[in-house]
């Protein structure tokens, strides 16, 4: 199964907190899974930590390292992914998430998240 894992799923599983369920770990750890994270989140990363809402346990510019490290592949931004954030069908107004479900249908994904504002949307996998 290709997974994208959402921001907080990511940091998560990096730093191995507890607040990651028995299920992410399952899902993360399964080699049959592909496990992608997008640019969007670190976008989202770097506003956070700039806007002072998030601290990292190491510097922002090594979080890739650490997710490829992981066995996580990168997933670009595209054109067709900003322009697929227009059918999003989500209660969510947050534009990472969406941005996030938009890459999920276009790619054929499905999106790893604790997030409960994103449950019943199609792509998610709630953990």
């Amino acid at each position: 199964m290709k997974l994208l894992l959402d921001t907080h799923v990511l940091l998560w599983a990096l730093d191995d907190s507890p607040r990651l369920s028995a299920a992410a770990r399952e899902l993360l750890q399964d080699a049959r899974n592909d496990l992608l994270v997008s640019a969007a989140s670190f976008w989202e990363l770097a506003i956070k930590m700039r806007l002072g809402k998030i601290a990292l346990r190491f510097p922002l510019q090594e979080v890739e390292q650490h997710a490829l490290a992981q066995g996580c592949r990168p997933l670009e931004i595209t054109i067709r992914h900003t322009l697929a954030v227009a059918d999003i069908e989500c209660a969510s107004t947050d534009p990472f998430d969406r941005l996030l479900l938009a890459q999920c249908e276009v790619e054929t994904l499905r999106l790893v998240t604790a997030d409960t504002g994103l449950r019943g949307a199609g792509s998610v996998l709630s953990v």
